[in-house]
């Protein structure tokens, strides 16, 4: 039984001080900009798009970014949309386009369109064609993960060892740089705590290096 269900039955009248234990379940992964761009070169092609999207909203590759769907798009207004309840923390999330996400975004109905003018109805923004069977007919699949791609594209990129999720990092540190309000970015990329996000908000020395120089700049 929880100590809130204790106080509550009566059985607890006062919670303990219990002193938490030191998190350590941070990821120092972070890609610069050109990094994205070498990676994206040692990537299938069908795979790229996604990974820009991922690098440019910081929204979870597997659960949010593959499995999004043109009825979550509006070309139209210039948004993505997840709708509440499926997300990790429940909460509906509205995205709306950068540059860089509206072309990605065009470039992938285009092809949609494409598909559909022949009769193959693709729901998922993120998809690959599979043969069906050996020497058979091109079928649009939706991507249920790119980890092994990834992982492989890094190595042969000179970044061995890195992961998808260290996307989602980047991006919060774009944020970051980019002297967003947190409470925006959180509401960006679906993070609910102000302490989770503290933990990728990573600075590295190119930081510093601008935060020195803003300072040389004031004391002139």
């Amino acid at each position: 039984m929880t100590q809130a269900s204790l106080r509550q039955n009566g059985k607890l009248t006062h919670v303990p001080h219990i002193p938490m234990l030191k998190e350590r379940n941070v990821r120092t992964g972070f890609f610069e900009c050109e990094q994205v761009e070498r990676i994206l070169t040692h990537l299938p092609t069908a795979i790229q798009p996604a990974v820009q999207f991922a690098y440019i909203t910081g929204w979870r590759a597997k659960s949010e970014v593959l499995s999004l769907q043109w009825k979550q798009v509006d070309l139209k207004a210039g948004e993505v949309r997840l709708e509440p309840g499926t997300t990790k923390n429940n909460e509906g999330r509205t995205f709306p386009f950068t540059v860089a996400l509206r072309a990605l975004l065009e470039a992938q109905h285009v092809e949609h369109e494409r598909l559909k003018k022949k009769g193959q109805i693709v729901p998922c923004v993120f998809f690959r064609m599979v043969a069906k069977g050996r020497g058979g007919k091109l079928e649009p699949k939706p991507i249920k993960t790119f980890i092994k791609a990834f992982k492989t594209a890094c190595k042969k990129a000179g970044h061995p060892g890195r992961i998808p999720h260290d996307m989602r990092l980047s991006a919060v540190r774009n944020f970051e740089r980019a002297g967003v309000p947190r409470s925006v970015a959180m509401k960006l990329t679906g993070h609910k705590t102000e302490s989770v996000y503290r933990r990728y908000a990573i600075a590295d020395d190119r930081d510093l290096r601008v935060a020195v120089e803003r300072l040389n700049a004031a004391v002139r």
